[in-house]
């Protein structure tokens, strides 16, 4: 009896922060190595509420990681992780998934590697906007490579992607959709173009990041069709005083070619369900404000609109959509400057929440 409460008197140690006695997860999270069960909760609104479970493997801890890539480059780098998991929604979607991230001579070289297995349950809409459930269910890999330009803050990388898919609907295909092949196999070989000057890649107070990449579906990587996903994405954080930071979010995708009608861009916003506004290009911007009201509890709100357009209509003829919202983060890593909490965005057609740890771009 002594001896389990010595054990829970040293875990509620590790967990209260000695400068501000709160609840604080930096001690436990900079030091742990090994393998650390993840809880997976989604609230996308696409495929329902769902949970699941992921197993995630450090090979040495975050601290111990920050100090020899710290000692090798001058640069902070994570650990190598491993992780293997699953997770299902009310709606049926469903998947398991494995993949691991390693960094090599301080963070100069950055490999992403990957298998999963899905069937995820959407909606299409297509002309009249009338809801039609399909399922895609496939096997997918992906393998990728970042190496730095020197010490700036630019990377470039290659990216290899195979997805073999098949798709049905629930009840009869839309007429719109009678060219579709129910089989699919896409394999892509893409390129990036990363540039990062974030203070903190978890939670960030300031700086930017910008990607730009362009996927290219051929024959002879394997693709059942050929096709060009491209796309371009910034996000910038800005401070205008000490409790006040800004937020900017752009986001743009094109699809060319022969892409399947659920591979095509969407309007990517909080509060709208993901593929609910489809078409050959998709644009979306989104600003947010958030303040802190102490040194660990903040309030957030934020706002965005989108357009999907290129193909049923261009832009000017397009629907615009919007979606605002508000939300609250708490501290709960100071020595990571990790931030978690919860979003409320209102759509144009519902409500959605989203737990979030560490920003909501990602």
């Amino acid at each position: 009896m002594l001896a389990a409460f010595a054990v829970l008197a040293d875990e509620g140690g590790r967990f209260t922060d000695p400068e501000d006695g709160r609840f604080d997860a930096s001690e436990h999270l900079l030091k742990y190595q090994g393998v650390l069960p993840v809880p997976i909760i989604i609230t996308e609104p696409a495929v329902g509420y769902g949970a699941g479970v992921a197993a995630v493997y450090f090979d040495e801890s975050i601290a111990d990681a920050s100090q020899h890539s710290m000692a090798e480059t001058g640069r902070r780098a994570p650990p190598n992780i491993s992780a293997f998991g699953g997770f299902k929604t009310e709606n049926g979607t469903y998947g398991g998934f494995a993949g691991h991230m390693h960094s090599w001579d301080g963070d100069r070289i950055r490999y992403l590697g990957g298998v999963a297995k899905l069937a995820i349950n959407l909606d299409y809409y297509g002309r009249q906007g009338n809801a039609q459930r399909y399922t895609v269910d496939g096997l997918g890999l992906v393998q990728q490579v970042l190496m730095r330009a020197g010490d700036t803050p630019w990377l470039f990388g290659l990216r290899y992607a195979y997805f073999d898919s098949e798709m049905h609907f629930d009840r009869e295909r839309p007429l719109d959709l009678l060219d579709q092949t129910f089989k699919q196999r896409l394999g892509a070989v893409g390129a990036l173009i990363d540039y990062d000057t974030r203070d903190n890649f978890l939670s960030p107070n300031a700086g930017s990041y910008v990607e730009g990449e362009g996927n290219f579906m051929r024959p002879e990587f394997g693709s059942t069709n050929s096709f060009d996903l491209l796309g371009a994405r910034a996000y910038h954080w800005q401070p205008l005083s000490k409790s006040l930071v800004l937020g900017l979010r752009g986001d743009w995708q094109l699809a060319q070619g022969q892409v399947p009608f659920w591979a095509q861009p969407y309007v990517k916003l909080r509060g709208i369900p993901a593929a609910r506004y489809q078409d050959r290009q998709a644009a979306a911007g989104e600003l947010e404000l958030r303040f802190a009201l102490d040194e660990r509890w903040s309030v957030i709100g934020f706002g965005g609109m989108g357009k999907a357009y290129g193909g049923r209509n261009d832009f000017a003829e397009a629907e615009r959509v919007t979606s605002w919202g508000g939300g609250f983060r708490y501290l709960i890593a100071r020595k990571l400057g990790l931030l978690a909490g919860l979003d409320i965005a209102r759509g144009p057609d519902d409500t959605a929440f989203y737990i979030q740890v560490g920003s909501a771009w990602r």
